[in-house]
C-alpha cells in the first residue's frame, strides 16, 4: 500500500505527463473532438465524444489484457468531454 505522500506526488507526474501528451495529440490532430468535421456523423461534439468513449470500453471490456492505449484514450476523451461542457473546476464536489 502507498503512502499517501508518494500518491499526492504520483498524481501530479500523471497529470502533468497526461496534459503534455493531450496537448500534442490535440495539436496533430486538430482539434477534432472538440470542433469535429462532421463529414459522415452530423452530431454534436459531446455525442461524438460519448460514441468514442462507448467504443473504447468496448474495446477494454472485450480485450484479453488491460492495454496502456486504450486507459489513456479513455481518460483523454473524459478530459476532452468535461473541457466541452464546461466543467473545468470541482470543488462544488468535494464533500
Amino acid at each position: 500500500m502507498q503512502n499517501s505522500g508518494k500518491t499526492q506526488e504520483e498524481i501530479e507526474v500523471l497529470f502533468n505527463n497526461f496534459k503534455e501528451f493531450l496537448k500534442e495529440k490535440n495539436r496533430r490532430y486538430g482539434n477534432s473532438a472538440l470542433s469535429p468535421v462532421k463529414i459522415f456523423s452530423k452530431t454534436d461534439a459531446d455525442r461524438q465524444i460519448c460514441n468514442r468513449l462507448d467504443d473504447k470500453l468496448s474495446r477494454i471490456a472485450n480485450a484479453k489484457e488491460l492495454k496502456k492505449n486504450d486507459v489513456a484514450d479513455v481518460f483523454g476523451y473524459t478530459a476532452l468531454l468535461l473541457i466541452s461542457e464546461g466543467w473545468l473546476t470541482f470543488d462544488e464536489l468535494l464533500d
